[in-house]
């Protein structure tokens, strides 16, 4: 194998496991601070958990696609990971704060 397949394998490697690891990081951030924002504002919380995961899933469609559009695969992987833990560490804060 040469270098630049072995490069190139790397790079599909890498953009998958962005696309499907990263997203659902970056997912489960944003489910976690939508349910918690939510039921902050007053949204019963089965209200909140259910329109918290239906949100999710269309943006985890929509950031898979993404992961495959964007031209630098470092920057995604930073965006999804940099992002899911920032959502999800928002969201236990708020979480704190209701208790």
């Amino acid at each position: 194998m040469s270098t630049s397949a072995a490069s190139s394998s790397f790079h599909i490697i890498s953009r998958i496991a962005a696309a499907i690891l990263g997203g659902y990081a970056f997912v489960w951030g944003f489910i976690a601070l939508g349910l918690s924002g939510l039921y902050a504002l007053g949204m019963p919380f089965h209200d909140s958990e259910a329109l918290s995961n239906i949100l999710g899933f269309l943006l985890y469609l929509i950031i898979f696609l993404w992961t495959f559009a964007t031209a630098n695969v470092n920057r995604a992987w930073l965006i999804l990971v940099g992002g899911g833990l920032l959502m999800t560490g928002a969201g236990a804060l708020i979480q704190q704060s209701l208790l």
